[in-house]
């Protein structure tokens, strides 16, 4: 019988009996696992380069028994080792991915983000049990990365090379929500377009992002709108909508309220939904009619937020408060920060 035909045979007997023997005493299994180490060793040493696949099914075993044990350390170096001495074995990228797996079980996860990186940047993508090396990898980097650009590029890789495998709707999200994280606004915008354009972008659900499809929605509506409605300061913005309603001035209180996504809501609505029409006029509900308002604003639930009570209005519910907000909108230092009336609110305050 030929060599690799007797290595095969014997190693074919190991592994079976490594996966249908089973010892009655804890120190018996122990000896017994220690045992067909030994022999997969033995084999691995006597099989040298002339079966790959037989090398590979040996290693994956040792390293299969190390994990399922939870010996990490063990584990680490016997494939660090083994790559060391091994430069050109064609299984390295999955090796060092063992390895890296084994960090992160170890808490160790800035070393498994480097074997990870080493892996996608050093060694060529490799098909494990039908799944991508490369995939997995960025896959585990995404989980563990704290750094803002790393994971930028981990997301850019992923649309790029891998759109079947992952939901590029919410790929294009994250990726600009990794942008906003570093200021890189035109980016951020870019890409929050792209997720807009995605036909399921109203419908998915992101667990850790609750109501993104509107938050992108509105942030693209206030980057491409003139943005002329903003106040410096709240007291200026205060004023002049309490001017407007003094002097009954409807046109001039039209001018004041946002352009994008203006609501008004009953204190039991949704103020994401909007539900004002674009033909939203003041007119329609202060003509004839004596409007009062309140001296001071009304603290709103943070510092970026306030009420102003007004009555008399012209609807079955006459008590309205004018909400007033900070504008969030980094990509522009001159409007960031200003303040604008986003909408009513109907009804006396829950």
């Amino acid at each position: 019988m030929k060599k690799n035909a007797i290595i095969k045979t014997a190693a074919a007997t190991i592994l079976c009996a490594m996966l249908f023997s089973c010892g009655n005493a804890n120190s018996a299994k122990i000896k017994q696992d220690k045992q067909f180490q030994k022999e997969l060793e033995t084999l691995l040493q006597a099989s040298n380069a002339s079966d790959e696949n037989l090398r590979y099914a040996i290693i994956n075993k040792i390293s299969a028994k190390w994990l399922a044990d939870q010996k990490y350390d063990d584990l680490i170096l016997y494939l660090t080792d083994h790559v060391e001495r091994n430069p050109n074995d064609k299984y390295n990228a999955y090796w060092l991915l063992m390895t890296a797996y084994a960090y992160v079980q170890l808490r160790q996860e800035r070393v498994a983000e480097y074997y990870f990186e080493r892996i996608i940047k050093n060694y060529p993508d490799l098909k494990v049990k039908d799944q991508s090396v490369h995939f997995l990898c960025l896959e585990r980097l995404i989980q563990i990365s704290t750094n803002h650009e790393n994971r930028i590029q981990y997301f850019n890789t992923l649309i790029n090379r891998f759109p079947s495998n992952v939901s590029i709707t919410e790929m294009y999200v994250r990726l600009a929500r990794e942008y906003e994280q570093i200021g890189e606004w035109t980016r951020a915008l870019k890409t929050y377009t792209l997720f807009l354009e995605q036909p399921d972008a109203s419908s998915i659900q992101i667990t850790d992002m609750h109501d993104i499809y509107n938050y992108a929605r509105n942030l693209i509506d206030f980057n491409n709108s003139p943005k002329n409605w903003t106040f410096k300061t709240l007291e200026g913005l205060t004023n002049a909508v309490k001017e407007a309603i003094v002097r009954y001035q409807p046109r001039k209180l039209d001018e004041y309220r946002s352009k994008v996504n203006f609501f008004t809501v009953s204190w039991r609505q949704d103020d994401s939904i909007p539900t004002g029409s674009v033909d939203f006029s003041m007119r329609n509900y202060m003509h004839g009619n004596r409007i009062t308002i309140t001296e001071e604003l009304i603290p709103g639930p943070t510092i970026n937020e306030a009420y102003l009570k007004s009555k008399g209005w012209t609807l079955a519910v006459p008590t309205w408060y004018f909400y007033f907000r900070k504008v969030n909108y980094p990509a522009n230092p001159d409007i960031h920060g200003t303040w604008e009336w986003a909408g009513i609110y109907i009804g006396e305050m829950m």
